[in-house]
This record gives C-alpha cells, structure tokens and sequence, in this order.
C-alpha cells in the first residue's frame, strides 16, 4: 500500500481504538460514547458546560498517542532498535528522532492487515450508515485482540486474568477476555521479547568489547578507554553482515 494510504489506515485505526476503551470485551459487550457538542446558547451555565466539553474531548484526544503505542508493534520495535544503538555504542546516532521515524514506519508495515480490516468492515461500513457504532466497536474490536493475543504469552495472560475482577471461572474461550485484561499483558509480553532480542543483538559486540580490553590490557595501555578502540571495529562487522537488513528482517518476522 502506498504512504498516503498507510497513514489513512492509522487515523481510522485510532478512532475506533479510542472506541474499543469503551466497548467492553468486544463480542458480547458494546458501549456507545457519549456525544460531545459544542455549541453557543443563552443558557446561563453554558459556559461552564462547553468548558467541560472541551476539556472531555482534549482529554480523550491525548490518550490517542499511548493508546496507538502500547497496542502495536511500536513498543517491541522501538525497544529493540534502542538496544542496537546501545550495543554499537554510537551514542546519539541514529538519533532519536530518527530511531521514532523507523519505528513508525515499521508499524505502519506489521499493522497494515490489521488495519485494514478494520477500515473494511467496521469503519468503512459505519460511515456508510451500514451498521450501528454498537455493531462498528464490536467488528473493529476484533482485528486488534486478535493481533493481541497472538503476541501475547499464556503465562502473562493468565497472570491478569487471575487478579482482575473477572475470575478464571468466568473465561472459557479468549472471546471472555475483556479487551482491558489483555492490553496489560500484551504490553508486559513486548517488553519481554524485545528484551530477549535485545540480549541476542548484544553478545556479538560484547565479546568484541571483552577481547579490545585484553588486548589493552596486556599491551598495558589501560589509560586507553576500550570503547575507542571496539568501536569502528562492531561498525565493520555490522556493515559486514548487513546488520539493518538483519535486525529489520528478523522484527517484522518476530510477529506471528
């Protein structure tokens, strides 16, 4: 898909992930938002009305941002790529803004499936006042848990779905999980596999930094930092094996 299609995809994902917080599990359950208006009158406390309103709508629209990030491919991806520039020791390069800009694309790339669905047969149909916004949360909702759950580990799953209100009793088939059990343990899963990942890229350049420093240890230039030496030493190797085409390769395959 092209990019002016892509960033289609992720502004109509984001309205109907504002939805799904609202909408319960996602199968059994539905919950309309409340309509917000703005609008001028001669009630005398509609000052203090649209004050709320506004102050409701901004509220909801900064939670946009964690939302989209938390519930993607974003957290792994951003992660793993901050572990790479660590384990290089380039310190500020790539540069952050370049590491963000990455990451978003990549996400753009593993999420495009899911978000299309979601355009096609929950957005798309709820513009053409095909389905109801109860039926558009509840189709649009499905796409995104399934992503979910399939990054999501049992042991992470279970340990939310044992302290919650819901009770294990309760759950017999993934349908059961309410959406808001499952984010947690999503989120917790991303950070322990990219943590796994982050070990993996790591070894490589750590044995480079351990043999530098016994080489300068034995010659007995130990006023000389290590890093100085290692360093253009892991940017060969890296640039060697490819190591973008390797790193990027292996995260977007990492999403089952």
């Amino acid at each position: 898909m092209n990019m002016r299609y892509s960033i289609g995809l992720f502004l109509a994902a984001s309205v109907l992930l504002l939805l799904m917080m609202f909408g319960g599990t996602g199968h059994a359950e539905g919950q309309g938002l409340p309509s917000i208006t703005i609008g001028l009158g001669n009630n005398k406390d509609g000052g203090m009305v649209i004050s709320l309103q506004v102050l409701i709508l901004l509220t909801i629209l900064s939670l946009v941002p964690a939302i989209l990030i938390m519930m993607t491919s974003f957290t792994r991806i951003i992660v793993v790529l901050s572990f790479l520039r660590h384990a290089l020791g380039t310190q500020q390069i790539p540069s952050n803004q370049v590491l963000i800009s990455l990451a978003l694309f990549l996400t753009f790339f593993v999420m495009g499936p899911a978000w299309q669905k979601i355009n096609s047969e929950a957005l798309q149909p709820y513009l053409s006042k095909k389905i109801t916004q109860e039926e558009a949360i509840n189709k649009g909702i499905v796409p995104m848990r399934e992503f979910m759950l399939r990054q999501t580990s049992e042991k992470d799953l279970g340990l939310f779905v044992s302290i919650s209100n819901t009770g294990e009793k309760s759950i017999k088939t993934p349908d059961d999980i309410p959406t808001y059990t499952i984010m947690p343990a999503f989120i917790i899963s991303e950070l322990r596999k990219s943590f796994q990942i982050g070990f993996i890229i790591f070894i490589p350049f750590l044995i480079i930094d351990m043999v530098v420093a016994s080489l300068l240890m034995s010659m007995g230039m130990m006023m000389l930092p290590p890093i100085v030496i290692s360093m253009p030493f892991k940017l060969i190797l890296f640039v060697l094996v490819d190591g973008w085409y390797l790193v990027v390769g292996s995260l977007v395959r990492s999403f089952n």
